[in-house]
């Protein structure tokens, strides 16, 4: 049998290592330290962001950004439809109305024209939402500046949920830092890794401030145990900080090493009939760039000859890791009955799309394995519902 190749696996080296026996020796375990303070600002300087704050997930950053907001029951937030649960279910967490908001086919992210005259209409309507959480999909960044200039004229926050794109960039600025509030992921299968944890990101200190102490429990700066709010226990501990500051210190390399398994993926299956790698954007002008956190695609299983399904199937036969697309929020049942706006490019998307194999440490041999699986499944006749469905469609 094959080694299995795993979709997105942490990628780690010596240097991690160094930081993490660091705090071991240094007896900095319980959580904060110096390791979570230099994150804090390594990150900044990096991302250009002028406030960071880290803990324990992502999920936890937009949590904390919906309460510091002041977001809470009956509010709408606006929410990209197609992502992942965790972009949603802080939502629920306050008791708002999430509504979502369709893909834009150039780049799988919230469709900037869809939403700016949605929201005209909501203001005409006296129905603006609170505030818009704006995921930037897949490392690639969404349309930006046209959502952040509706939300500006109308008063409404903009949340950038940039969980899977840290390293990428829009027109010239890091992904995260155009909002109220902008966050990152540093799960294990992101393109660096604390092994759990997330990062929030303000221009607000008053934000950050606010963040910060909720994030320990809401206790107030006195001697004794003091508490006038409900908080939570969200803190990054030094020890996986210390993973951090080492991986972020390769996040360039790694970005690299994606984007090259990309290229890779792309010469060698992106030319077959019926298959589609998901697009870089030219929105962003000059300073538009996607990390490739994940290789995506869609399939054409009439022009292909095997539809996403199969393909996943012969990559697991094969051990190789392979996914749908996000399913998009509007279909999932625990979101039964929120209204969705548009809807039809996402439920495309996911009727058709598939997530390769695409970690930084991926080797060549490896994707060639993958590679050689895609290729061949070129050859599967189509099943028998599809060919009456090309046959209906011809007709």
């Amino acid at each position: 049998m094959h080694e299995r190749i795993y979709l997105s696996p942490p990628h780690l080296g010596a240097r991690e290592e160094q930081l993490v026996l660091e705090a071991f020796r240094t007896n900095w375990i319980a959580p904060l330290g110096p390791h979570v303070d230099a994150f804090e600002q390594e990150l900044c300087a990096y991302t250009g962001a002028q406030h960071a704050v880290a803990l324990s997930s992502g999920t936890a950053a937009l949590h904390l950004a919906l309460e510091a907001l002041g977001i809470g029951a009956g509010d709408d937030v606006w929410v990209s439809a197609l992502t992942f649960a965790a972009s949603v279910f802080p939502l629920c967490y306050v008791g708002a109305v999430p509504v979502f908001v369709d893909a834009d086919i150039r780049s799988w992210n919230m469709d900037p024209a869809l939403f700016v005259d949605a929201l005209h209409d909501a203001a005409r309507r006296n129905a603006l939402p609170r505030a818009v959480v704006l995921v930037h999909l897949y490392g690639q960044c969404a349309d930006v500046r046209p959502i952040a200039e509706a939300c500006a004229a109308h008063g409404v926050l903009l949340i950038e949920d940039a969980a899977e794109a840290l390293g990428a960039t829009y027109e010239g600025r890091a992904a995260g830092t155009f909002g109220d509030v902008g966050f990152y992921s540093f799960n294990g299968n992101k393109i660096i890794t604390t092994s759990g944890g997330g990062m929030l990101v303000t221009p607000h200190p008053r934000v950050a401030q606010r963040v910060r102490m909720l994030a320990t429990q809401a206790r107030e700066a006195v001697p004794h145990y003091e508490h006038r709010h409900v908080g939570y226990n969200y803190r990054l501990s030094n020890v996986l900080a210390g993973i951090g500051r080492g991986q972020l210190e390769q996040l360039e390399a790694r970005v690299a090493a994606r984007r090259a398994v990309y290229a890779r993926y792309d010469a060698a299956i992106g030319v077959l009939p019926g298959i589609a790698l998901m697009p870089e954007a030219s929105y962003g002008r000059t300073g538009m760039r996607s990390t490739r956190w994940l290789t995506t695609l869609t399939i054409d299983a009439a022009r292909f000859g095997a539809d996403h399904e199969t393909v996943r199937l012969m990559l697991e036969a094969q051990q190789i890791e392979a996914r749908p697309v996000w399913k998009p929020m509007h279909q999932q049942p625990v979101f039964a009955g929120c209204r969705v706006i548009g809807g039809s490019v996402s439920d495309a998307l996911f009727a058709t799309g598939l997530c390769l194999p695409s970690g930084s440490s991926l080797t060549v041999a490896q994707q060639q394995r993958v590679i050689d699986v895609v290729r061949s499944c070129a050859a599967i006749e189509p099943r028998e519902s599809e060919r009456a469905d090309t046959k209906s469609a011809a007709a």
